[in-house]
Protein backbone atom coordinates (compact mmCIF):
# COMPACT_ATOMS: atom_id res chain seq x y z
CA UNK A 1 0.00 0.00 0.00
CA UNK A 2 2.81 2.44 0.92
CA UNK A 3 4.57 1.75 -2.42
CA UNK A 4 1.32 2.56 -4.27
CA UNK A 5 0.99 5.83 -2.36
CA UNK A 6 4.63 6.71 -3.04
CA UNK A 7 4.17 5.95 -6.75
CA UNK A 8 0.99 8.06 -6.84
CA UNK A 9 2.70 10.96 -5.03
CA UNK A 10 5.65 10.71 -7.41
CA UNK A 11 3.31 10.79 -10.44
CA UNK A 12 1.49 13.84 -9.05
CA UNK A 13 4.78 15.60 -8.27
CA UNK A 14 6.13 14.87 -11.74
CA UNK A 15 2.94 16.13 -13.37
CA UNK A 16 2.90 19.24 -11.20
CA UNK A 17 6.58 20.02 -11.71
CA UNK A 18 6.22 19.39 -15.42
CA UNK A 19 3.47 21.99 -15.58
CA UNK A 20 5.51 24.35 -13.41
CA UNK A 21 8.58 23.71 -15.55
CA UNK A 22 6.60 24.66 -18.61
CA UNK A 23 5.82 28.03 -17.09
CA UNK A 24 9.11 28.68 -15.33
CA UNK A 25 11.29 27.57 -18.22
CA UNK A 26 9.47 29.79 -20.69
CA UNK A 27 8.04 26.86 -22.60
CA UNK A 28 6.34 29.20 -24.95
CA UNK A 29 8.11 30.79 -27.83
CA UNK A 30 8.85 34.46 -27.50
CA UNK A 31 8.89 34.84 -31.25
CA UNK A 32 6.34 34.46 -33.97
CA UNK A 33 9.18 33.56 -36.35
CA UNK A 34 10.53 30.58 -34.44
CA UNK A 35 11.83 27.98 -36.91
CA UNK A 36 11.45 25.28 -34.23
CA UNK A 37 14.72 23.54 -35.07
CA UNK A 38 15.48 20.23 -33.40
CA UNK A 39 18.99 18.86 -32.91
CA UNK A 40 19.75 15.57 -31.18
CA UNK A 41 23.53 16.14 -31.28
CA UNK A 42 26.14 18.85 -31.37
CA UNK A 43 27.08 17.67 -34.87
CA UNK A 44 23.59 18.58 -36.10
CA UNK A 45 23.85 21.97 -34.38
CA UNK A 46 27.25 22.58 -35.99
CA UNK A 47 25.82 21.89 -39.44
CA UNK A 48 23.18 24.61 -38.92
CA UNK A 49 25.77 26.97 -37.43
CA UNK A 50 27.89 26.52 -40.55
CA UNK A 51 24.89 27.06 -42.83
CA UNK A 52 24.00 30.29 -41.04
CA UNK A 53 27.65 31.44 -41.00
CA UNK A 54 27.83 30.94 -44.78
CA UNK A 55 24.57 32.80 -45.35
CA UNK A 56 26.13 36.20 -44.81
CA UNK A 57 23.23 38.41 -43.80
CA UNK A 58 20.85 37.05 -41.20
CA UNK A 59 17.33 38.05 -40.29
CA UNK A 60 16.46 37.64 -36.64
CA UNK A 61 13.54 37.73 -34.28
CA UNK A 62 15.89 37.47 -31.27
CA UNK A 63 16.45 40.16 -28.66
CA UNK A 64 20.19 39.45 -28.75
CA UNK A 65 22.53 39.95 -31.68
CA UNK A 66 24.02 36.98 -33.52
CA UNK A 67 27.32 37.45 -31.66
CA UNK A 68 25.61 37.69 -28.26
CA UNK A 69 23.62 34.54 -29.00
CA UNK A 70 26.76 32.63 -30.00
CA UNK A 71 28.60 33.85 -26.89
CA UNK A 72 25.68 32.83 -24.66
CA UNK A 73 25.62 29.33 -26.15
CA UNK A 74 29.41 29.10 -25.75
CA UNK A 75 29.10 30.14 -22.10
CA UNK A 76 26.63 27.34 -21.44
CA UNK A 77 28.92 24.71 -22.92
CA UNK A 78 31.98 26.13 -21.17
CA UNK A 79 30.18 26.20 -17.81
CA UNK A 80 29.27 22.52 -18.17
CA UNK A 81 33.02 21.86 -17.89
CA UNK A 82 34.15 24.65 -15.54
CA UNK A 83 31.06 25.12 -13.38
CA UNK A 84 28.13 27.52 -13.53
CA UNK A 85 28.56 30.77 -11.58
CA UNK A 86 25.20 30.39 -9.78
CA UNK A 87 22.83 27.47 -9.41
CA UNK A 88 19.24 26.88 -8.45
CA UNK A 89 18.69 24.93 -5.24
CA UNK A 90 19.20 21.17 -5.19
CA UNK A 91 15.45 20.80 -4.63
CA UNK A 92 14.71 22.87 -7.73
CA UNK A 93 17.19 20.84 -9.78
CA UNK A 94 15.69 17.52 -8.62
CA UNK A 95 12.10 18.60 -9.23
CA UNK A 96 11.34 21.48 -11.57
CA UNK A 97 14.69 21.37 -13.37
CA UNK A 98 14.63 17.61 -13.91
CA UNK A 99 11.00 17.79 -15.04
CA UNK A 100 11.75 20.60 -17.50
CA UNK A 101 14.64 18.68 -19.03
CA UNK A 102 12.44 15.59 -19.18
CA UNK A 103 9.73 17.50 -21.04
CA UNK A 104 12.27 19.03 -23.42
CA UNK A 105 13.87 15.63 -24.09
CA UNK A 106 10.47 14.02 -24.63
CA UNK A 107 9.47 16.77 -27.09
CA UNK A 108 12.91 16.78 -28.69
CA UNK A 109 12.96 20.54 -28.34
CA UNK A 110 13.77 23.09 -25.67
CA UNK A 111 12.01 26.40 -25.37
CA UNK A 112 13.03 29.07 -22.93
CA UNK A 113 13.35 32.84 -22.68
CA UNK A 114 15.91 33.61 -25.39
CA UNK A 115 16.91 36.87 -23.72
CA UNK A 116 17.58 35.45 -20.25
CA UNK A 117 21.28 35.27 -19.39
CA UNK A 118 22.80 32.39 -17.49
CA UNK A 119 22.63 33.33 -13.79
CA UNK A 120 25.88 34.98 -12.72
CA UNK A 121 27.45 34.80 -16.19
CA UNK A 122 29.43 37.75 -17.52
CA UNK A 123 27.30 40.20 -19.49
CA UNK A 124 27.09 39.65 -23.21
CA UNK A 125 28.80 42.33 -25.28
CA UNK A 126 26.34 43.96 -27.68
CA UNK A 127 29.26 45.08 -29.86
CA UNK A 128 30.98 41.68 -29.96
CA UNK A 129 32.52 40.51 -33.22
CA UNK A 130 30.40 37.71 -34.75
CA UNK A 131 33.47 35.92 -36.16
CA UNK A 132 35.13 35.82 -32.74
CA UNK A 133 31.89 34.68 -31.11
CA UNK A 134 31.57 31.88 -33.68
CA UNK A 135 35.18 30.86 -33.05
CA UNK A 136 34.51 30.78 -29.30
CA UNK A 137 31.42 28.59 -29.76
CA UNK A 138 33.23 26.20 -32.09
CA UNK A 139 36.06 26.00 -29.55
CA UNK A 140 33.61 25.29 -26.72
CA UNK A 141 31.99 22.49 -28.72
CA UNK A 142 35.38 20.97 -29.55
CA UNK A 143 36.49 21.23 -25.92
CA UNK A 144 33.26 19.57 -24.76
CA UNK A 145 33.74 16.70 -27.21
CA UNK A 146 37.31 16.15 -26.01
CA UNK A 147 36.42 16.56 -22.32
CA UNK A 148 37.17 13.46 -20.26
CA UNK A 149 36.86 15.00 -16.80
CA UNK A 150 33.79 15.19 -14.62
CA UNK A 151 31.11 17.53 -15.90
CA UNK A 152 29.74 20.16 -13.55
CA UNK A 153 26.08 20.21 -12.58
CA UNK A 154 23.82 22.33 -14.77
CA UNK A 155 22.52 25.36 -12.90
CA UNK A 156 18.88 24.26 -13.38
CA UNK A 157 18.99 20.57 -14.34
CA UNK A 158 21.62 19.36 -11.86
CA UNK A 159 24.09 16.55 -12.53
CA UNK A 160 24.07 15.26 -16.11
CA UNK A 161 26.15 12.64 -17.87
CA UNK A 162 27.97 13.55 -21.05
CA UNK A 163 25.29 12.16 -23.37
CA UNK A 164 22.50 14.02 -21.54
CA UNK A 165 24.58 17.20 -21.49
CA UNK A 166 25.21 16.93 -25.23
CA UNK A 167 21.47 16.63 -25.84
CA UNK A 168 20.80 19.61 -23.54
CA UNK A 169 23.42 21.68 -25.38
CA UNK A 170 22.06 20.61 -28.78
CA UNK A 171 18.50 21.53 -27.79
CA UNK A 172 19.72 24.84 -26.34
CA UNK A 173 21.47 25.68 -29.60
CA UNK A 174 18.39 24.65 -31.61
CA UNK A 175 16.20 26.93 -29.53
CA UNK A 176 18.47 29.93 -30.03
CA UNK A 177 19.30 29.28 -33.69
CA UNK A 178 15.58 28.98 -34.44
CA UNK A 179 15.34 32.77 -34.12
CA UNK A 180 17.84 33.32 -36.98
CA UNK A 181 17.48 32.69 -40.70
CA UNK A 182 19.35 33.57 -43.85
CA UNK A 183 18.03 36.73 -45.48
CA UNK A 184 16.48 36.10 -48.86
Amino acid sequence: MQNQLDAKRRAILIAATGAAAAGLAGCRGNSTEDRQLQFASLAAAEAELERLAQAGALASSAAWSWAQTLAHCAQSIEFSMSGFPQSKSALFQRTVGAAALGVFSWRGRMSHDLAEPIPGAPALDAAADPAQAMQRLRGAIAAFRAWTGALRPHFAYGALGKQDYELAHAMHLANHLSAFRAKA
